[in-house]
């Protein structure tokens, strides 16, 4: 067990994964105060590193590409305060985070992790429901429905149109963009079949963005929350939406006397990535209780790691 304890928040590496938790002092960043504790699986990982700087440095996470739909929808937009996988880092804790890094990159290779693109969401983005406010408009998110109404300063195109709804069915992808200097930001909705590309203070589709810190922050979760519920773009043509699969009890998943072998137990209902991250949990207290031998345990996580990237 790896822990770095900061004023930006605390990181804990217990082999399986990295449980981000952010800090709650004045500073840290509402984005990441919003989105909370995170759970990084290890095969999300593409790697660590611990850059030094003046008064201590930063440690940041690579993740792999697709992996995350938060970094997936906003394209390494967010500065760096507002990243969740970058922390600051005090100048008394930097041996305890080039450990921390040591620890990581370690496990890394004993798994033999890839670190090449994923083609499924490894991490399941912010929870809903959401709501998120921009210049001209109000977006809300309740897991199904996406809506957009709009604010009194509304273009006169916007309002015509009058409020927007959405079924996730309905919807291609998300597009967010972040303010640029006197340039406004955007959040954007792309139905299916849409081919007109008006500019987001006209588009019907989109709501205004101005200011990171005060708005952009909340619009980038809502963003992600949605995106991580659309097909990956990376995913096979013909993969469907993954159904959710309902959490397996340690005891359940406990081999009885006789009972199947190791390899069954790597099996995941609908195998999506939620049901093999309770898997990963699963098969960690079975090994720390005894029910399953070393080797027993190496040969399922092993199973388990592949299906991450093999999609069962």
């Amino acid at each position: 067990m790896a822990e770095l304890m900061v004023r930006d928040g605390t990181w804990s590496f217990d082999g399986e994964g990295i449980r981000i938790v952010p800090g709650s002092e004045r500073g840290v960043h509402k984005l990441r105060q919003d989105l909370g504790e995170l759970a990084v699986p290890l095969v999300a990982l593409a790697g660590i590193a611990h850059e030094p700087g003046r008064k201590g440095g930063r440690l940041r996470l690579r993740l792999r590409d697709g992996a995350d739909p938060l970094l997936q929808v906003t394209g390494g937009g967010l500065p760096d305060d507002a990243n969740p996988y970058q922390l600051a880092v005090d100048a008394a804790r930097v041996d305890v985070a080039e450990y921390f890094v040591d620890a990581v990159r370690q496990a890394l290779l004993l798994e033999q992790v890839p670190d090449g693109p994923c083609d499924r969401y490894l991490l399941p983005g912010p929870p809903v429901p959401l709501t998120a406010s921009g210049i001209d408009g109000v977006a809300t998110f309740d897991g199904e429905r996406v809506r957009l109404e709009w604010r009194w300063n509304t273009s006169e195109t916007k309002r015509q149109w009058g409020p927007q709804d959405y079924d996730l069915t309905g919807l291609e992808a998300v597009e967010w963009r972040p303010p640029v200097g006197l340039e406004s930001g955007f959040l954007r909705f792309r139905p299916r079949g849409a081919k007109e590309r008006l500019k987001p203070e006209h588009d019907p589709n989109s709501i205004e963005l101005w200011g990171f810190k005060k708005e952009s922050g909340t619009t980038a979760l809502l963003a992600a929350a949605v995106t991580a519920r659309l097909p990956h773009p990376s995913a096979p043509a013909a993969q469907a939406l993954p159904a959710a699969a309902p959490a397996v009890s340690a005891v359940a998943a406990a081999p009885p006397a006789g009972g199947p072998p190791p390899a069954a137990l790597a099996a995941a209902p609908a195998d999506d990535h939620d049901a093999l991250l309770r898997r990963l949990r699963e098969l960690g207290e079975l090994h720390r209780d005894g029910i399953l031998t070393d080797e027993e345990f190496a040969a399922t996580k092993a199973a388990v790691l592949r299906r991450f990237d093999t999609g069962g």
